[in-house]
């Protein structure tokens, strides 16, 4: 396994700017997941590591190496497209060793490859079959063997779920998960499907318009996420924004929201609340009517009309609730992030007490 090095990497298109000036450290045996909206350059960067898009200024470094003129058979990757790109003339096995045999590797280590792969993907049983034959998560499982028998030193994955129902894409995403854990490889992969990015990455970068937004673990990036784009695009449903004001005593007031922060820069600002964050308490501090109930199977989404506001909330069990209803709730302050109106930038801050939301 190889680790990843990208310093000061641009990449321009058609006299457009895609990527610009971007540095990013990928770690030896890290699956590190580029999460961003279509059309962010997650993919483009991809294929630039990839070798498959040219790079307009920087370096890519592969394994302590300058890979930035080097030609993708030399990079020491192994990729999997959005498309199965299977050859449908071909056995399983005839695809998944196709660029071995072409490299002019031995037969026999040929064979080891992708008896090992095989094993790995649960395709022992298909490796005589034909691609027209296969399910669409066999194909992808086929996909991704084709690069496991080259033994590179980067995986690269390039959205390869994307295609799949949802029972298959959860079922392959596992997989990958595991797959990961057995070999120790560095990965490197392209979604912009949140819950593959939260459920698979050791460390996640978003992306927007071409710059990197924040690096962390998934952990990080949903509970401190460094600005309004991040916190807005994580999460389902998304973070609660409320605009409002602080006060010296540090004090946010906005939408008929009252809430105690403790230390914050005082002035204009937008409280961002996570919906598990907003608990339904008989006797709150705050007052809601309930506009929609959401039934999600083991929760319920709950939207509430405050101030004039709507606000999600997540209600686990407990009482029947319906539209219409008064309710009255309360916002863990420890858990709120508070954000500056014109930069984005999430302020630090020091939560006063756990659960504390007053109606104005």
């Amino acid at each position: 396994m190889s680790n990843v090095s990208l310093k000061n990497l641009s990449i321009t298109l058609g006299g457009n700017a895609i990527i610009r000036g971007l540095d990013l450290e990928v770690d030896e045996g890290e699956f590190l997941v580029l999460l961003g909206p279509s059309g962010c350059g997650k993919s483009t960067l991809l294929h630039s590591i990839a070798g498959l898009t040219d790079i307009s200024g920087g370096a890519i470094e592969i394994g302590g190496k300058d890979m930035s003129r080097t030609d993708p058979s030399e990079r020491g990757i192994g990729m999997v497209f959005q498309s199965y790109a299977l050859y449908p003339t071909m056995t399983v096995e005839k695809n998944m060793s196709f660029g071995l045999r072409i490299a002019g590797v031995p037969k026999a280590e040929i064979k080891r490859r992708v008896e090992r792969a095989a094993a790995m993907l649960h395709l022992g049983e298909l490796l005589d079959r034909k691609p027209a034959a296969l399910s669409g998560g066999q194909r992808q499982r086929v996909a991704i063997g084709r690069a496991l028998v080259r033994e590179a030193g980067v995986y690269l994955f390039d959205e390869p779920l994307s295609n799949l129902d949802a029972k298959l894409r959860t079922d392959l995403r596992r997989e990958l998960k595991l797959l990961h854990q057995q070999l120790g490889a560095t990965m490197i992969y392209v979604t912009h499907d949140q819950v593959e990015a939260m459920t698979l990455a050791s460390r996640i970068v978003v992306m927007r318009a071409g710059e990197v937004q924040q690096v962390g673990t998934p952990g990080e990036v949903y509970e401190r996420p460094a600005n309004l784009f991040v916190a807005g695009f994580l999460g389902a449903p998304a973070m609660n924004f409320i605009d409002g004001e602080v006060d010296a005593a540090g004090v946010f007031t906005g939408a008929g929201v009252r809430l105690a922060l403790g230390s914050a820069p005082a002035g204009r600002a937008v409280l961002g609340v996570r919906p598990e964050h907003i608990a339904l308490e008989p006797g709150g501090p705050a007052l809601g009517r309930v506009t929609l109930v959401e039934p999600m199977g083991a929760h319920r989404v709950v939207w509430l009309d405050c101030g004039g506001k709507q606000l999600s909330c997540i209600v686990q069990g407990g009482k029947a609730i319906a539209p219409d209803d008064a309710v009255s709730f309360a916002i863990d302050a420890q858990r709120a992030c508070l954000f500056d109106p014109d930069s984005g930038k999430r302020y630090e801050t020091a939560g006063a007490s756990s659960m504390l939301a007053m109606t104005v």
